[in-house]
């Protein structure tokens, strides 16, 4: 069977990232990509999310789905998605080197909720924050339950998925960006915290935080301040949270609309400190 591509699709990859694409936005689903070795009761249940909702199914060597995922974990399925799409790891040096500002990043490890992601993305365009980072594996992508709570802000912040987030960290890092992680154990707080530089904001995925090794790439480690009963606060919240204390200290200037245009080069390092 070809493996050609739906036009105008991007590929949603993994179980859960799927799943969520047919239950909240199948109208957008194009295609439903499956491994036809794999017999497990989870593909069958896609498989029959698919067929309920009227999306082609199409049962495709593991060959075809590893050059669709681009190397990322795609557990044998892949939800072919029309609307938005994720930008490649490639183009952020290119997004980055055409700013006239210090950058202004969020990155996300591990938020899996699309509900999550989309109102992530609309606190990002709302700071102007200049791109998203997230990961492919384990991680929510721009379904349509994504697009739709990030009511155009997935069209209009650039959205990177990145197949190796350490190593785009630490590349981050060498370009003189710095990376500031959110942990409820910090010692610093985040009102008591520079964020006036180039600037990347981490936020850990639901539950579970920021993983150890990503954790391990961030400068400063900051908190929070909670004055409830509540512990912490959803990870939308924080970003909106931190994103806006960092648009404050900024002074809050009014500048240009955000442009679409890449402009070729290699990130300029700036320094760090």
């Amino acid at each position: 069977m070809s493996s050609s591509q739906p036009s105008g699709a991007s590929p949603t990859i993994g179980i859960n990232s799927a799943r969520s694409a047919l239950k909240f936005g199948a109208e957008q689903v194009a295609e439903l990509w499956l491994d036809r070795r794999r017999r497990d009761q989870r593909l069958a249940e896609l498989a029959g999310l698919a067929r309920d909702a009227g999306v082609r199914v199409r049962q495709l060597d593991r060959q075809a789905l590893d050059a669709a995922a681009g190397g990322g974990n795609h557990q044998g399925v892949i939800a072919w998605v029309t609307g938005p799409a994720a930008r490649p790891a490639q183009d952020l040096d290119a997004l980055l080197a055409g700013l006239e500002h210090p950058p202004l990043l969020l990155i996300l490890d591990g938020v899996t909720d699309p509900h999550n992601l989309g109102a992530c993305l609309r606190s990002a365009d709302a700071a102007g924050a200049d791109a998203v980072i997230a990961p492919r594996d384990k991680a929510a992508g721009l379904t349509p339950a994504a697009v739709k709570v990030a009511s155009g802000a997935a069209e209009s912040v650039p959205f990177i998925q990145v197949t190796n987030l350490a190593r785009v960290l630490e590349q981050l890092k060498a370009a003189g960006v710095w990376l500031m992680g959110t942990a409820e154990d910090a010692p610093a707080s985040l009102y008591q915290t520079d964020l006036t530089g180039p600037l990347g904001l981490v936020l850990g995925g639901e539950g579970s935080g920021m993983r150890r090794l990503t954790r391990a790439h961030c400068d400063v480690l900051l908190h929070i301040p909670m004055r409830g009963r509540v512990e912490s606060l959803n990870v939308s919240v924080a970003a909106g949270v931190c994103l806006y204390e960092a648009l404050r200290q900024r002074g809050g200037q009014d500048r240009e609309p955000r442009t679409q245009t890449l402009r070729p080069g290699k990130l300029a390092a700036q320094p760090r400190g």
